[in-house]
């Protein structure tokens, strides 16, 4: 399995989107509280569709709820525009995470400290863009990781 861990989410039709990725590729979704919307908004349902109900979902009041959670994987993977390895050179196994900032900000900077060389981008093929969408890029480094540990 695959954990996905999206930091403080605000917009709700990206967490609805990475809930059904996680529902339909049996991943578990791990969300860091606060969010910047309510956790049953209809937004966020649609977007989910009927998937939202087989989600294998684990909340978190913050991040270091989140670091002392026995559900956390143990090896994460933060996915960001400043990592430093690229995805396609990362060696992703069973149970690691995938860790996403939010739509805004993206993660802090103590977050970025505390996962050191463990930091993975996404290839960009033009600079002069900031990022990818949220639920892309999770969809993304989602199924790099599944390619890499399922037969």
């Amino acid at each position: 399995m695959i954990h996905l861990i999206l930091f403080q989410p605000e917009i709700p039709q990206n967490t609805g989107n990475v809930g059904r990725l996680c529902a339909y590729a049996g991943c578990r979704l791990h969300l860091i509280k606060p969010y910047g919307f309510e956790i049953d908004e209809k937004r966020l349902r649609r977007a989910g569709m009927d998937y939202w109900q087989s989600l294998d979902l684990v909340e978190h009041d913050h991040w270091e709820a989140f670091l002392a959670s026995t559900d956390r994987p143990r090896r994460i993977h933060l996915l960001s525009t400043k990592g430093e390895r690229g995805l396609w050179d990362t060696e992703f196994n069973d149970g690691d995470g995938l860790l996403f900032g939010n739509e805004g900000a993206g993660l802090p900077d103590e977050i970025h400290h505390w996962a050191g060389s463990n930091r993975v981008k996404i290839p960009q093929y033009k600079d002069s863009l900031r990022s990818l969408n949220l639920s892309t890029a999770a969809a993304i480094a989602t199924y790099e990781a599944l390619r890499q540990i399922r037969p």
